[in-house]
């Protein structure tokens, strides 16, 4: 089976677990008010669509959800409810560090920017592997599984989509991914994975790493 010369890992639920609850519950603490009025600000009313869609950038975002809530909350606040969401899926972040040995590696996830500007902040663990190299949604005005993400962070990586491989935890995204030209694997859990990056020959000369992920 051929190596791809990158590997264009999602993020949320494939490198790291997501508590969209916990972030909610974050931020009510962080502001002092009722979870369910983060939920309707954030969520219900499309603020966060929006900015995944990069309507707002990660500033005008924390000032927008401010707005709504009626409350003073700041930028800081926003990176510390999305941290608290977020746990690394240790094995898979070992594999892509041993992915990193052979191929380029890069993310792309249906997010605002600030995941992009502010990885260091939300995930210490990615940095600085993926530094430089995260791709939001926001920044292309498009969401998986829009054909035209895929092809554009193709472009942005200086790579042919047939010499990527992308792996999303949404068969609907991978499929996408497919129709693109790109090789595409839906996530169904760190062993399962390993067992394709091995066959793909991405994990060689990577004992280490891999070891870690076993």
């Amino acid at each position: 089976m051929k190596r791809p010369a990158c590997v264009l890992f999602d993020l949320d639920h494939t490198l790291v677990h997501y508590d969209h609850a916990v972030r909610v519950r974050t931020l009510a603490e962080r502001c002092g008010v009722e979870p369910q009025r983060v939920l309707d600000a954030l969520t219900l009313s499309g603020l966060e669509r929006n900015s995944d869609l990069g309507l707002f950038d990660a500033e005008g975002h924390a000032r927008e959800l401010s707005r709504r809530l009626g409350v003073a909350l700041s930028l800081d606040d926003c990176i510390a409810a999305r941290t608290a969401s977020m746990a690394p899926i240790e094995d898979c972040v070992a594999m892509a560090h041993a992915v990193a040995r052979n191929a380029q590696v890069a993310i792309l996830t249906n997010n605002g920017l600030m995941v992009r500007d502010h990885l260091h902040a939300l995930c210490p663990t990615l940095s600085p592997l993926f530094d430089g190299r995260v791709f939001c949604s926001a920044e292309f005005g498009a969401g998986k599984p829009d054909p035209a993400i895929f092809l554009r962070s193709a472009e942005r990586l200086g790579v042919s989509p047939g010499d990527i491989l992308f792996i999303d935890d949404k068969a609907a995204n991978a499929e996408a991914a497919r129709h693109v030209g790109m090789d595409a694997l839906h996530y169904a859990g760190p062993q399962a994975l390993r067992v394709s990056l091995r066959e793909r020959g991405l994990l060689e000369n990577a004992t280490e790493e891999i070891a870690h992920a076993s």
